[in-house]
């Protein structure tokens, strides 16, 4: 991410322009301008000529400052440079800036500046001693998040002062860049959950492009196809060349559900249930891609990323890549939805033939529970991982243990309806409960019923 912009340092030399250059006067230059119009007016009344010649030096010298600095023209240009673009939240980037002088005369003493928004950081500032004509400075400063988000870097802007330190101008570049601190993704262990079996990894399923002699779809020719693939009936009949299409893997498909629902999640900042769940999302949508799932981002309110290609999910390898970076940046900035449903999420996924399906969801009433529950009918697994907001802000009154009784009872029901549920405990850690999700699915095929009948790590 680069962004330059070249420009005069010094504007027009409109009235408007001179009374801001007058506005740039420093402490000093006021006070000088102050003291000769006091020296001029005790000149005046004491007849004092020697008085008045002072006085008149000591306002006249702060309005030189301001007329030359304002005539003094400079052209540089200034780059920012962002390395890297995207970060994930608590690591650090750094931001190169680049002045470059590109007029015939040096500049003279230069402070730089780069507005950053206070959660990154203190407002960078650098000095910047004479510029040679042609000359290049570069300085570097690093910014940091602990939230994730958006964050415009710039513009730029310069400040000038006179060698007297009279009068102090500031100019800008409109250009800026922009950061985005993604969640924190934790590497997860690979295990085999049920659907993968149809999908890269452990197995694949393949469609035939042809059933039988009759039911051939050639293709055309290409350099470097296998002349034994040559169907030469086709040939004869279109009149080139054409070859049988090879199998062609179909990728596993996996969608990953995240409950955004305001009334869901209690508390707020890094370490909330709801930064749990979006940080859980990013990692279980990056690990998917990583095995060669096609996925998907899916949220309560119906809105699926990406939203182009084969029904919405990530294509071949470098649109999975693409894909991970538009699904990480959707979840640099998602908030609370202000829907109370799962409803709309459950009209996307009753649409198509789902093959995993993770969820992340915070505080289940009966009616959610059920429309959760008829999400698993549509998906070849389902695997869940539910918070309980009384338990995550610590609440111990007999409300929060009833409303924990409640959770329990929602856990057993997705469980009947297929889920692979797992609660989610205050400051719990993703791998550890992936990893528990992966035995828990391994018990429910060996033991050959619809749940598991024991679930340790429970609420209680």
């Amino acid at each position: 991410m680069t962004a330059g912009e070249p420009g005069a340092v010094q504007d027009g030399s409109s009235k408007g322009g001179l009374r801001a250059a007058l506005g740039g006067l420093t402490t000093r230059g006021r006070s000088f301008l102050a003291a000769g119009a006091a020296a001029a007016v005790c000149a005046y009344v004491l007849g004092q000529g020697d008085l008045l010649r002072v006085g008149l030096l000591l306002a006249v010298l702060p309005l030189v400052c301001v007329v030359v600095l304002y005539r003094t023209r400079y052209r540089v240009t200034g780059t920012r440079r962002l390395s890297p673009s995207r970060v994930p939240a608590g690591a650090e980037a750094r931001v190169h800036l680049r002045m470059d002088n590109v007029s015939r005369l040096p500049t003279g003493l230069l402070m730089l500046q780069d507005r950053v928004p206070y959660v990154l950081g203190p407002r960078p500032r650098f000095v910047l001693d004479r510029v040679e004509a042609g000359g290049r400075r570069e300085v570097s400063y690093r910014v940091r998040s602990d939230l994730r988000g958006r964050y415009p870097l710039g513009p730029l802007q310069l400040r000038l002062n006179d060698p007297f330190g009279m009068c102090e101008l500031t100019r800008s570049f409109s250009a800026y860049d922009t950061l985005v601190v993604v969640p924190r993704t934790v590497p997860l262990p690979p295990l085999r959950l049920a659907g993968e079996a149809s999908g890269y990894g452990d197995g694949r399923q393949r469609s035939l492009a042809l059933a039988g002699e009759d039911d051939i779809i050639p293709r055309g020719y290409r350099h470097g196809d296998d002349l034994r693939r040559v169907h030469w009936r086709s040939t004869a009949r279109y009149g080139e060349l054409m070859v049988r299409r090879e199998e062609q893997p179909q990728r596993a498909r996996c969608t990953v559900l995240l409950d955004t629902r305001q009334v869901a999640y209690a508390g707020a900042g890094p370490d909330s249930a709801f930064e749990w769940a979006v940080s859980g999302a990013a990692s279980a949508l990056v690990h998917m891609l990583e095995r060669g799932f096609a996925v998907r981002l899916l949220t309560d309110d119906g809105n699926a990323v990406p939203g182009e290609g084969s029904d919405g999910f990530a294509g071949s390898t470098q649109e999975s890549a693409d894909s991970a970076g538009l699904m990480l940046d959707t979840l640099a900035v998602v908030g609370h939805s202000d829907g109370g449903g799962l409803s709309r999420a459950h009209d996307v996924l009753r649409g198509s033939n789902e093959g995993l399906l993770i969820a992340f969801f915070g505080d289940l009433d009966e009616e959610q529970t059920s429309v959760a529950a008829r999400m698993r009918q549509r998906a070849g697994a389902g695997v869940a991982f539910v918070l309980d907001s009384a338990r995550w802000t610590g609440d111990s009154s007999p409300a929060g243990q009833t409303a924990a009784g409640r959770a329990e009872e929602r856990l057993r029901r997705l469980r009947e309806a297929g889920w692979t549920a797992v609660p989610v405990p205050p400051g719990a850690e993703l791998p550890a409960l992936w990893q528990l999700a992966g035995q828990l699915r391994a018990d429910t095929e060996s033991a050959g019923n619809g749940g598991p009948t024991g679930f340790p790590g429970g609420w209680s």
